[in-house]
C-alpha cells in the first residue's frame, strides 16, 4: 500500500487557535509525544515571528531526533535565513516557505502580478535549497487559485529545489469531489510533479476538512498536513486522528498506510487538550467522550452480543483499553505507575511521588479513579508552568435567599494571603476574591464546565479564557468540587499571564495561516 506522510502542525497552526499560547517547555512536551505517536514531520513554529517561537523551534529541532522538524517562513530571505538558523541542528530539518497564489490574494494582499509572484516563489525556494534539500513550498489559498497558473508556480518551485509542494485549502472553501478534481489536475499538468511529494492542508470552515483530505489522497496526494484534535485557525484543521483511523478502518476503499502508532492517539489528544486548554467536544469523532458510548438499549444489546454490530473501530486501537486494574484508595505506587505508563506518561520518581500524593487525596473523595482522573492530575502536577499563585483553601457559603460569600487563601510567591468577597453566585464571589488578592483586572471571556468521568463523585473540569492587557490565555482546573475547580482554572490562567510577563521572549504570537 502507498505510505502517506503525516505532517503535524499542532505546534504551529494549532497554536494559532484563539487563546492558545505554548511556552517552550510545553512545545517540547507535545513534540515528544508526537514523536512517540509516530508522525513523520513536526512543524514546530514560525521562527521569525518572535524570539520565543525561534527558541521553541530550535529546542524541538535539537531534542527530537527521530523525525523531520519543519519551520515556517514567508517567501523572503530574512524569514528563510531565520528558519534555517532555528532548525539547522535538527536530524532532518525542513524549510517550509509559502506565498499566496489566488487572484484575490494577489490583488488585495500582495498587490503583485502573477509573474511577480511566480518569480518570488522561485527565488524563495532557490534560497532555501542552498541550506537543505528538504524544502517545502505552499501555495496559500490554492483552492481558489487559477489551476493553470498554480501548476506553473509548482513547476517553477520544483525546478528551483522544492521536494514537497503543498496545496492548501486555506479558507476551508473546497468540496470533496471538486477538491479531488483539482488535485488530479495538478498531478496531470505539472510536468515535473514526479520529483516532489504533493501535500494537502485543509481547513474545516465547512466541516469538510477530513473528507477533502481523503478525496485528495485518492486523487494522488502523498502527504497530509493535520493537527491533533483538529485545532487551529477559525474552525480548525484536518484532525490527524480522523484521517489516520479512516485509513485504518476503510482499507477496502483507501489502500494507504501511515507510520502512526494509533495506541497513543488518546494520550496525545489529552495532552494537547490539557496544555492548550482546548476542550474536546463530547461528540468529536474518534477521541470525544461519547465516541464509544452507547445509551440506546438496542445499541447496548448489540454491542454486548458482538462489538462490531455498532462499533466500526476497537477502542483499544486508539489507547482506550481500561484493563482490569482498578485504582482506589488502597492502591499502591507500583499500580499507579503501571497505569500511568499505559496512558503514555513516563515519569521519574520525583514526578511519580507528586502524582501519587494527589492521587491519594482524590482517592479519599472518590471510590474509583479513572484514567481521565489521572490525566487531569498529571496535567496539573507535571505539565503546568511554575505557579505564581496557588490555592491554599476555599470556603463558599450560599444558598436560596443568602448572598454568596467566598473566603479563600492563595499563596502568592510563597506568601499566603486571604480575602473574603461576595458575588452574584458562588463562582462570581470566588473569582472576585481571587482578583482582590492578586490585584489583577482580567476580563473573563469564556467559562465552561465538563465532567471528566461519570458518576456523582466525578471530577469537574473547568476551562476559562481571560484577557488582561491585550493578552488572551486559557486556564484549566479539575476537582470533585466544581467551585474549587473553577478557582484552580482561574489561577492557572493568571499564572500563564504572569509567566508571559516574566518571560516575554518565551512565547509565540499568532502566526501565519495557509
Amino acid at each position: 500500500m502507498k505510505r502517506i506522510i503525516v505532517f503535524d502542525t499542532t505546534l504551529r497552526d494549532g497554536e494559532q487557535s484563539p487563546g492558545v499560547s505554548l511556552n517552550v517547555e510545553e512545545k517540547l512536551q507535545i513534540a515528544r509525544q508526537l514523536e512517540k505517536l509516530g508522525v513523520d514531520v513536526i512543524e514546530a513554529g514560525f521562527p521569525v515571528a518572535s524570539p520565543g517561537d525561534f527558541e521553541g523551534v530550535r529546542r524541538v529541532a535539537r531534542e527530537i531526533r527521530g523525525l523531520q522538524v519543519a519551520a515556517l517562513a514567508r517567501a523572503n530571505p530574512k524569514d528563510i535565513d531565520t528558519a534555517w538558523e532555528a532548525i539547522r541542528d535538527g536530524a532532518l530539518p525542513r524549510i517550509h516557505t509559502f506565498l499566496a497564489t489566488s487572484d484575490i490574494h494577489l490583488k488585495y494582499k500582495l498587490r503583485k502580478s502573477r509573474d511577480e509572484v511566480l518569480e518570488l516563489a522561485r527565488e524563495a525556494v532557490a534560497h532555501a535549497a542552498r541550506y537543505t534539500e528538504n524544502v517545502e513550498f505552499s501555495a496559500e489559498d490554492a483552492s481558489r487559485s487559477d489551476l493553470d497558473y498554480l501548476c506553473r508556480v509548482f513547476e517553477a518551485v520544483i525546478d528551483a529545489g522544492a521536494t514537497t509542494i503543498n496545496f492548501p485549502d486555506t479558507v476551508g472553501y473546497a468540496i470533496p469531489w471538486d477538491f479531488a478534481r483539482m488535485i488530479r489536475y495538478c498531478m496531470e499538468h505539472i510536468p515535473n510533479v514526479h520529483k516532489a511529494v504533493l501535500s494537502v492542508h485543509c481547513h474545516n470552515d465547512l466541516g469538510l476538512a477530513t473528507a477533502n483530505v481523503l478525496s485528495a489522497l485518492e486523487a494522488g496526494a502523498g502527504q497530509v498536513e493535520c493537527t491533533v484534535n483538529g485545532i487551529g485557525e477559525r474552525a480548525g484543521n484536518t484532525a490527524m486522528e480522523e484521517v489516520v483511523m479512516a485509513l485504518r478502518t476503510r482499507k477496502d476503499l483507501l489502500p494507504f498506510e501511515t507510520s502512526i502508532h494509533t495506541e497513543h492517539i488518546t494520550a496525545t489528544s489529552r495532552l494537547v487538550s490539557h496544555l492548550t486548554g482546548m476542550v474536546v467536544q463530547p461528540n468529536k469523532a474518534i477521541i470525544g467522550a461519547n465516541a464509544f458510548a452507547h445509551e440506546s438499549g438496542i445499541h447496548q444489546d448489540g454491542v454486548l452480543k458482538e462489538r462490531t454490530t455498532y462499533e466500526i473501530m476497537d477502542p483499544r486501537e486508539i489507547g482506550l483499553a481500561t484493563g482490569t486494574l482498578v485504582l482506589g484508595k488502597h492502591s499502591g505506587r507500583h499500580a499507579l505507575k503501571a497505569r500511568l505508563e499505559e496512558l503514555g506518561y513516563h515519569l521519574n520518581d520525583e514526578e511519580t511521588g507528586r502524582v501519587f500524593a494527589r492521587f491519594k487525596e482524590l482517592a479519599d473523595k472518590k471510590k474509583e479513579i479513572f484514567s481521565e482522573d489521572l490525566a487531569a492530575i498529571v496535567a496539573e502536577e507535571i505539565l503546568r508552568i511554575p505557579d505564581t499563585y496557588r490555592l491554599v483553601y476555599l470556603h463558599v457559603a450560599g444558598g436560596s435567599g443568602i448572598r454568596p460569600t467566598a473566603t479563600l487563601a492563595v499563596e502568592i510567591n510563597g506568601e499566603e494571603k486571604s480575602a473574603v468577597s461576595m458575588g452574584a453566585g458562588p463562582i462570581d464571589a470566588a473569582f472576585r476574591a481571587v482578583a482582590a488578592l492578586t490585584g489583577t483586572k482580567s476580563k473573563l471571556l469564556r467559562f465552561s464546565v465538563n465532567s471528566i468521568t461519570g458518576g456523582t463523585d466525578a471530577q469537574g473540569e473547568v476551562t476559562v479564557r481571560i484577557e488582561e492587557e491585550g493578552r488572551v490565555v486559557t486556564g484549566q482546573g479539575a476537582d470533585p468540587d466544581v467551585i474549587t475547580a473553577s478557582v484552580k482554572a482561574y489561577l492557572n490562567a493568571l499564572n500563564r499571564i504572569e509567566y508571559m510577563k516574566r518571560n516575554p521572549a518565551d512565547q509565540s504570537p499568532q502566526g501565519m495561516c495557509r
